[in-house]
């Protein structure tokens, strides 16, 4: 389960610095590319509570499954 959690993390990363970088190099005002970094990471940060959660839930479920 942790190679599955450090690979999610590493997808995460990987997807918050490539939008980061697009934000950074587009030629938009320093106002709206502060609102879309932000914006942006809210996203990645929801995307990986998301994660965790489903591999919390699988956890949980594999836990229940041993012992029955």
């Amino acid at each position: 389960m942790k190679s599955t959690v450090k690979k999610a993390t590493t997808v995460a990363a990987a997807a918050a610095v490539g939008a980061l970088l697009g934000v950074l190099f587009a030629p938009d005002k320093g106002t709206e590319t502060r609102r879309k970094i932000s914006k942006q990471g809210k996203d990645v940060a929801d995307d990986l509570k998301n994660s965790f959660s489903k591999e919390k839930e699988k956890i949980a479920k594999l836990e229940e499954d041993l012992a029955k």
